[in-house]
């Protein structure tokens, strides 16, 4: 599961720049420090000191979003945000001085050692981004049919360069490669074999739009004993968008997957650390759940807590908790509706929560007591649930498994109050289901820190 939520390339980066962060400041230590440096790294904790920098700067490259796209679009971009996590590095050093004075690097030691980041990273970003990404992509990727769905992983494959693929062309029919150029066209679908030859593929993706007397059946199983790769495109779109296509999801591929839910074992596992983290998360935010609750009753009229019924686990309803952000009589005349963009029955202050996620807070109770997880999809009104259940396929499936106080869709795709966003969060969600793992909560509660930061996605 790992290296399907961070990619060889994005590992190998990492590691790289861990050591130029490192070097940046274990080398002038050795020129600039009046005692043995040895003495210092050993003895009065330098290399804690260093480590503790590093950490922040990486922290910052994670939150500038500098390894979840690899590319470098624009220099000046680049430079700005080496910039500002040299910036950050400062403001953690400065907030150091006032906790622990003993655990700051010396002042001249981290003036050097920046100047060199400033000097060495952003070259070594562009380095790698031009050179040694190109000898990662070596996974040669060729197409077998050039349908809307084949397009768009093409399309995908070439905006994620970390994935180490590289789209080598179609092999289609004239009526479906009309939009595609010469050179994306590989041979017509009757040339299927001599293509094959020529191009020597690693993985070829089945994306035709009619199957039937048209599959090359013979070349296809030959392939696949012969070591090549050889998958569906809804396979090949699950890997690289991590998330499923509903429109190309039979019942047939969900009855005959052995992969398809979490084994009993996991989700023992997962309801054992979610207790555990939800009751330290109670214990640690409950002087800021104080606060808010105060601000709450002091910024407009009503109770603190606004509870509300969603569905769980089975369909089973339970009461859910939030902190109240809207009006008290925000449904009188309209009834059970989505919350809207810019929704007037928030109040001023219900919009930080919102936007800052501090509204969802008690939900960690409802974790306490089994109703939910802290990783998992979203749980919705009954009205709703109802509704969609009969508009959207498999949206029933996605309460085989506890809702979560955050999920894989809420980090992946930003608030959406329309049909096709609900069927784009469910991809995401049958998709968590699929790959349930602690793994997985981990990379997402790590990832929902940076969501509410940045106060990206909340609604």
């Amino acid at each position: 599961m790992l290296n399907r939520l961070v990619p060889p390339t994005v590992l190998a980066l990492l590691i790289s720049e861990l050591t130029i962060l490192i070097s940046a400041f274990v080398i002038p230590a050795y020129f600039l420090l009046p005692i043995d440096p040895m003495v210092w790294f050993l003895y009065e904790d330098g290399f804690l000191r260093i480590g503790l920098l590093v950490s922040s700067l990486v922290l910052g490259f994670y939150f500038q979003d500098l390894y979840s796209d690899l590319r470098v679009t624009s220099r000046f971009t680049l430079v700005q945000q080496v910039c500002m996590v040299i910036g950050i590095g400062f403001l953690f050093q400065a907030l150091i001085s006032y906790f622990s004075p003993a655990l700051q690097l010396p002042r001249w030691i981290m003036m050097f050692g920046s100047l060199g980041l400033l000097l060495i990273l952003p070259v070594w970003r562009m380095f790698y981004a031009s050179l040694v990404m190109q000898a990662f992509t070596g996974e040669k990727v060729l197409f077998l049919g050039a349908s809307d769905l084949s397009r768009r992983i093409a399309q995908r494959i070439a905006e994620r360069p970390e994935l180490g693929w590289r789209v080598v062309g179609f092999v289609a029919d004239p009526a479906e490669t009309e939009s595609l150029t010469e050179g994306e066209v590989v041979a017509p679908l009757a040339e299927f074999h001599a293509g094959v030859q020529r191009i020597r593929p690693d993985r070829v993706v089945v994306g035709l739009t009619e199957r039937r007397q048209r599959m090359p059946v013979h070349d296809l199983l030959d392939l696949n004993f012969s070591g090549v790769i050889v998958e569906e495109a809804a396979t090949t779109f699950e890997r690289v968008f991590q998330r499923v296509c509903i429109p190309e999801l039979r019942p047939s591929q969900l009855i005959f997957s052995n992969e398809l839910g979490p084994r009993p074992f996991i989700l023992t596992v997962q309801n054992l650390y979610s207790f555990i983290l939800a009751l330290i998360g109670v214990i640690v935010a409950l002087p800021i759940m104080l606060i808010v609750a105060v601000l709450v009753r002091l910024t407009s009229k009503g109770p603190a807590f606004y509870s509300q019924k969603r569905v769980g686990r089975h369909g089973e309803v339970f009461t859910l908790y939030k902190f109240r952000s809207m009006r008290v009589d925000a449904e009188a005349k309209s009834g059970a509706v989505w919350a809207q963009r810019h929704d007037p029955r928030i109040t001023r202050f219900g919009k930080f929560l919102r936007r800052s996620r501090l509204d969802e807070l008690p939900q960690l109770f409802n974790v306490l007591r089994g109703e939910m997880s802290l990783v998992g999809p979203r749980p919705e009104r009954p009205e709703f649930v109802a509704t969609l259940s009969q508009q959207i396929p498999f949206y029933r499936q996605r309460h085989f498994v506890k809702p979560g106080l955050t999920g894989w869709a809420q980090i992946n795709h930003k608030y959406g109050d329309t049909i096709q966003d609900t069927i784009t969060k469910l991809e995401y969600d049958l998709y968590y289901i699929k790959n349930l793992s602690p793994m997985l909560d981990l990379y997402t509660i790590f990832n929902t820190v940076k969501v509410m930061l940045l106060s990206r996605g909340a609604q």
